[in-house]
């Protein structure tokens, strides 16, 4: 029989979903169909995947993702339409050549939402609009992107009128990192209630949730949580992961997670689910990025070369402790 499936676990609480990539299918796709009921495009969404040169489009890998999603009955996310990463430098570049101008990047930033969009109208139901466009630190309060300096602040409120009018039903998000950090949370209120009170259409906000076996607090994510559902907007947990090692942990000779690290990392899990289910009024899906150990982004990064074990299921596919912290309730 085997274990509790994670979505049917979840059926009439939240989407449970996991970020893909296009030969998931074939390596993870019984696990995948199992237990998830959501997919999101681990990278071939992004501009520079979907559009490498100027007015050449590149669907298939995102089309064959897209009919998986769809032959299996899970909805589809979209990732991600405007990011400062990930994007090819000829966007910014005029035609006749050197750096395009406002209206050039604008009108740039146009056809490519309206191709993408309208090609994936009514079997992608919701968009990562713009994705971390936040700076950092205090020093200031938007990414310094090329969008920022060619288009100017306004360039977030075009790309959500553009995609809104792309595709009316789709449900459109901004996407951020770091967003349980109080000062970085309260940028990003500012950022959607400005928007929003300018009659944007930003009809939800993506927490990533990028995490560590002690960060962020669940003091921290309670708060963010609220915070935001004061706005009024849906919340997607967008990238979710709990590392074994803290950011400032950087060895790489760990052959394997110990049994401290799993049973924390369950602990962890577990927290964190229940928050969701509290506030399942608001959160409507929550995204592991990735599916299983044995495929992780993590690997390299932030240190190159070292592996890690985030996610609920093991190298082999079998559920962890984690899940059985998440399924148990």
């Amino acid at each position: 029989m085997g274990p509790v499936s994670l979505k049917e676990r979840y059926k009439g609480i939240f989407d449970v979903g996991a970020a893909v990539w296009p030969g998931a299918p074939g390596t993870h796709g019984e696990l995948i169909k199992r237990h998830f009921s959501c997919l999101t495009c681990e990278n071939v969404m992004k501009p520079t995947l979907l559009q490498p040169e100027r007015g050449r489009y590149a669907f298939s890998a995102a089309d064959k993702l897209v009919e998986f999603a769809a032959q299996n009955g899970m909805k589809m996310r979209g990732h991600t339409l405007v990011w400062h990463n990930q994007t090819p430098s000829w966007f910014f570049q005029s035609p006749g050549g050197g750096e395009a101008s406002r209206e050039e990047l604008l009108s740039t930033l146009e056809e490519h939402t309206r191709t993408v969009m309208g090609r994936y109208k009514g079997r992608v139901y919701c968009w990562d609009v713009v994705n971390e466009a936040l700076a950092d630190s205090s020093g200031g309060f938007l990414r310094g992107s090329p969008y920022l300096r060619i288009i100017g602040e306004d360039y977030i409120d075009r790309a959500f009128h553009i995609a809104h009018e792309a595709d009316p039903d789709a449900l459109l998000f901004y996407n951020e990192y770091n967003e349980c950090d109080s000062e970085k949370r309260e940028r990003l209120y500012t950022l959607v209630k400005e928007l929003r009170e300018r009659d944007v259409p930003v009809h939800g906000i993506g927490m990533q949730m990028h995490s560590y076996l002690e960060s962020p607090s669940a003091g921290d994510i309670r708060a963010a949580i609220e915070r935001y559902a004061s706005l009024g907007v849906v919340l997607h947990v967008t990238e979710l992961e709990i590392s074994v090692y803290e950011w400032d942990d950087r060895r790489t000779d760990l052959k394997a997670p110990s049994p401290q690290m799993l049973e924390r990392q369950a602990e962890r899990y577990g927290e964190l689910f229940a928050l969701f289910r509290e506030y399942k009024d608001v959160v409507t899906c929550v995204t592991t990025w990735g599916v299983a150990d044995d495929y992780t982004w993590l690997d390299d990064f932030p240190q190159k070369g070292r592996k890690n074990w985030p996610l609920l299921f093991d190298m082999n596919h079998q559920p962890k402790a984690a899940f059985d912290r998440v399924t148990e309730f």
